[in-house]
Parts: structure tokens; sequence; C-alpha cells
């Protein structure tokens, strides 16, 4: 995201983030096998890979107008997101990555079923956008787990949920 709390510009665009930071994402990926997008964030992967998916992670797209028929590599879910990462859970999934954000990452948190929360944190200030968190209550109370710094300033930062705020 940047500094300002972004996760793309006013038109979606995310062609500010950048690739060449140093980070391992051989490394990155490894620890996930599953993967929750919402319609937007998949449909800025079409074309990138097989149809959307992301090679040998499940890929569950959170979408009320995507048709499965249409996107046979993925999986579509027009239900909610909070008893499917419960159900994933229990079948004993690794860690599950959100890619993307906004209102499925709230929906989320809401729900209780956030443990980490990762962000890259890239030091420009785009002034508006689309927000990481387009609203969230109650507030939450992270604990800081790790921080790493890369090239240019690029920063990933590991957060814990720590507690509810009052």
């Amino acid at each position: 995201m940047s500094l300002d709390g972004f996760i793309a510009g006013p038109n979606g665009e995310y062609d500010w983030i950048p690739t060449d930071v140093g980070i391992d994402w051989a490394a990155f990926m490894a620890r996930f096998d599953t993967v929750l997008m919402g319609r937007r964030t998949f449909e800025l992967t079409l074309g990138k890979d097989a149809g959307g998916s992301m090679g040998q992670m499940r890929t569950y797209v959170f979408s009320r107008t995507l048709r499965s028929a249409d996107h046979p590599t993925v999986t579509i879910v027009s239900d909610d997101a909070g008893k499917l990462v419960s159900k994933l859970r229990k079948e004993g999934a690794k860690d599950i990555w959100l890619m993307g954000g906004g209102s499925l990452f709230a929906s989320l948190l809401e729900a209780g079923v956030v443990d980490v929360v990762e962000v890259g944190i890239v030091p420009l200030l785009l002034g508006t956008g689309v927000p990481l968190l387009p609203g969230l209550a109650p507030p939450l109370n992270l604990s800081l787990v790790e921080n790493r710094e890369y090239s240019r300033g690029f920063l990933l930062a590991s957060y814990r949920i720590s507690e509810r705020a009052v």
C-alpha cells in the first residue's frame, strides 16, 4: 500500500508498486496453499496466468456477478467469506493469503478470522485511490511481529491481531 493507505490508484492502477525490492517471492508464496481475492483483484490477474488461478494454490474468488462456468480454474464464492475461512481452517489449510484488500479484508476482520496482517508499504503518497481498509468497526489493536526494509525504502510489516480496541 502507499504510505497514505491506498492499495491502488483512483482508477485501480497499481503500476506505482515496485516489483524489484528484493523480496524472495518463492519463499513468501510457499507459506500458502490457498488464496482469497475479490472480483476486482481477480479480474486484474486474468491474462497473467492460467485463468486467474494462482498456480498450485486453491483460489477462491468472492463475487456475486461472476459465473463458475466462465472461470473453471478458480472457485467462485458468493456467500459468507468468514464461514469459508473457518471451513478451510478445519480442513487443515496452510496459511491463507488474501490477495488485494478492501471490502473483503474488512469482512474477514469483522468475522474474526484474520490472525496476521502483512502489508508492504511503498514510500509514496498517492493522495487518493482504493483504500487498504474502507472502514472497520470496532477498531482492532495490532502487535508488531516483524518488519523488514528492502530497497528504495519499501517496508514489509507483519502484525498480529491482539484484541479489539475499546
